[in-house]
């Protein structure tokens, strides 16, 4: 199959080169207004009692959540009389906009609410509620806009949930141009360090966007049919990035190794997709199915970045094995033939390397292996949240806003949830439950709200949700008795309803990247030892990343010189989303190895040296696509967002312990032990094998 794949890019080269340059210019029309389809949240189970409690309020017409909050601050204070008519007039202007349902302050209830007065006097709030929410985000947007600013004695500012959501869209767009403008010269200039000529230097580069534009249109499809979260693009644009030139490293050395050795262009591009080619593919597929073990959780904030993922992966590997060769065809020994001292000297470190090892497997297993579970020992006290406000930059105004309401309001509206009561009318019941929950610690008010499909209590909270405390309130409140079925809804029980989703669904997504990842490897390699000690590999060099998640972002060590506000938790969702994408880059370049050695093992039959030659000839080609990969990754470590600098950093990290410790240590220390067991497998299977690789 790669053999006509290579002779097809070579034969049709224009063909292919010229339908590139269209599909890029489909997809960059088609993929433009991707932003504008795409959703702030998916940190919900839909089917979780916290969805059923906020689905039952949606029936309602109701919803406890303000569209619009806003804070008004005094210096005389919001009981001044001059405070308090300017506070008045602001509500009735607010509240005579169209499309408003109800705005509430401290001045039109009367004064007699606390949690619409802060504390000290100084802050009051302005609680909005619209009418119609198909266009809620527009309609708040214009409200806050024309009534924030300076008013006579008071000064508006806009809070809640939609100024936090518009901060942390406008901050991600930021953050990904900042991130591109940092990662493209970076990598161009340590391409042309690699490579040391201008035109294979640049060729990544082209390949690289030719997979995000693909990934692009592929989401733009996809959003239209589902909900995809608006972080995904982070990682897609980072992972197709790096991805590509990866792919493109390995087929451009493939490539030039061949001329080198004499063959003509075609002969070169032909021999290049058969065999770089093929673990280009094998390596694609894996890292594609480590992404797509994403999709058995419900939360669609993961669910969109097995979206995003697995379109960049495969869209970076049609680039590569489709185009990569096609320009190669046209461009010939223009892209240079590399530097055979520098060959020699690159083999001599890592076939010395790899020989020291092999002298004392034991020991330096022993030795790497126990540094790797120490390191990865602060991960045994992770604490899991949600994505708060403090995941913004320290000097976002929404940030500041949400800081105010936090600790200045004895317990804030902007915060109330409802404990939904489907069909059950109120009464002595709904009365005796209502005072009951409000003895929970955590709860500051409750009242009770009817409708004719049932009754609610709207929970005004004195903890913050997203905390350990709000978790406690959240499994107090569920515990008590009633004699009918209620649900509780909030932030609070989305984050306890989210752990447990996750909780629940991980030993299947880790079931199946464990047996697509084994299934691979045998395609690929026909060996039961092989995908068996991947799959251990690639879990130990998980655990020091694991654990600097943890000492650096839970705990806020590194937190001044990072710019990052440490919370005590980290977001739930980070921990198996990183593992699936360093899980399948882990088998990247696992597979990129192996498959060096086996060709190699496969001509001399010598396990040792067949172990020794695949590393020389490829250690200094992962080292490179590794520091490459993690510059894409390390340029989003400059991002406002907290958690996007840890996904950021942390796969960063991922990628060059495993490019450097596991690929250079461990590999040949396990693959001496196990000498020509490495490569075993039973007649059946090996039968089977034989079948596949002829396919």
């Amino acid at each position: 199959m790669f053999t006509s794949i290579g002779r097809l890019t070579v034969r049709r080269r224009r063909l292919v080169l010229a339908l590139t340059v269209l599909f890029v210019v489909v997809a960059g029309a088609l993929g433009s207004g991707l932003f504008g389809s795409l959703g702030g949240g998916g940190f919900t189970d839909p089917d979780a009692e916290s969805a059923r409690a906020a689905a039952f309020l949606t029936a309602t017409g109701t919803t406890t959540v303000p569209e619009l909050v806003l804070l008004v601050e005094a210096a005389a204070g919001v009981d001044d009389p001059t405070v308090a008519a300017a506070g008045r007039d602001l509500t009735a202007a607010v509240a005579a906009e169209p499309g408003v349902g109800r705005a509430v302050s401290h001045w039109s209830a009367g004064g007699d609410e606390p949690t619409l007065r802060s504390a000290d006097g100084r802050f009051a709030l302005v609680v909005v509620d619209l009418a119609d929410a198909t266009d809620a985000d527009d309609l708040a947007a214009a409200i806050a806009g024309r009534y924030t600013g300076t008013r006579g004695p008071i000064a508006v500012r806009e809070g809640g949930a939609h100024a936090i959501d518009t901060a942390i869209g406008e901050q991600l767009e930021t953050d990904l141009i900042r991130a591109e403008a940092i990662a493209v010269p970076v990598t161009l200039a340590l391409l042309l360090i690699v490579f040391g000529g201008l035109v294979a230097s640049v060729t990544p580069l082209v390949v690289a966007a030719i997979g995000v534009a693909g990934a692009f249109l592929g989401l733009a499809v996809i959003a239209r049919f589902t909900e995809v979260s608006v972080y995904s693009i982070n990682l897609m644009t980072g992972l197709g990035f790096g991805l590509a030139i990866d792919y493109s490293l390995f087929i451009l050395t493939r490539f030039r190794e061949e001329l080198a050795a004499g063959r003509p262009t075609a002969d070169a591009v032909v021999r290049t997709v058969e065999t770089a080619g093929r673990t280009v593919a094998f390596s694609a597929l894996t890292v594609a199915v480590s992404l797509s073990a994403l999709l058995v959780f419900p939360l669609s904030f993961l669910r969109s970045f097995a979206y995003a993922g697995v379109a960049v992966v495969l869209s970076a590997a049609a680039a590569s094995l489709l185009t990569l060769p096609a320009l190669l065809a046209v461009l010939g020994p223009r892209v240079g033939r590399r530097r055979t001292a520098r060959r020699t000297a690159e083999h001599r470190f890592w076939f010395r390397l790899a020989q020291a090892v092999m002298r004392r497997p034991v020991p330096v297993t022993v030795g790497v292996v126990g540094v790797l579970l120490a390191l990865g020992t602060p991960f045994l006290r992770v604490d899991a949240g949600l994505p708060t406000y403090r995941s913004l930059p320290p000097g976002s105004e929404a940030r500041e806003v949400a800081e105010i309401l936090d600790t200045r309001f004895a317990g804030t509206r902007t915060d109330e949830f409802a404990i939904a009561l489907p069909g059950v009318a109120a009464g002595p019941a709904v009365d005796d439950l209502a005072r009951r929950v409000r003895a929970v610690g955590g709860v500051d008010s409750v009242r009770v709200e009817t409708s004719p499909a049932g009754s609610w209590l709207t929970v005004v909270p004195s903890v913050v949700p997203r905390s350990p405390e709000g978790e406690r309130m959240v499994h107090d409140l569920r515990a008590l008795d009633a004699p009918f079925d209620y649900a509780v809804g909030g932030d609070a029980a989305e984050l306890v309803d989210a752990k447990a989703a996750i909780a629940d669904r991980l030993p299947l997504a880790l079931a199946v990247i464990a047996l697509a990842t084994a299934v691979l490897l045998f395609a690929a390699f026909g060996s039961l030892l092989v995908p068996a000690k991947a799959i251990l590999l690639n879990l130990l060099s998980l655990t020091a990343t694991f654990g600097a998640m943890v000492w650096i972002f839970q705990d806020g060590h590194l937190s001044g010189l990072l710019g990052f506000t440490a919370t005590g938790q980290l977001d739930v969702t980070m921990p198996i989303l990183m593992f699936c994408v360093a899980f399948g880059l882990s088998m990247d370049y696992e597979v990129f190895l192996l498959s060096r050695i086996k060709e190699e093992y496969d001509a001399t039959g010598d396990n040792s040296r067949a172990v020794a030659t695949g590393l020389a000839r490829t250690g200094g080609l992962i080292t490179a696509a590794a520091l490459l990969l993690a510059v894409s990754f390390a340029a989003f470590g400059v991002s406002g967002m907290s958690f996007l600098k840890l996904m950021g950093i942390g796969l960063a990290l991922a990628v060059v312990v495993d490019a450097t410790v596991i690929r250079g240590l461990l590999v040949p220390a396990l693959m001496r032990l196990a000498g020509d067991a490495n490569w075993w497998a039973p007649a059946p299977l090996r039968r089977l094998h034989r079948r596949l690789a002829h396919r």
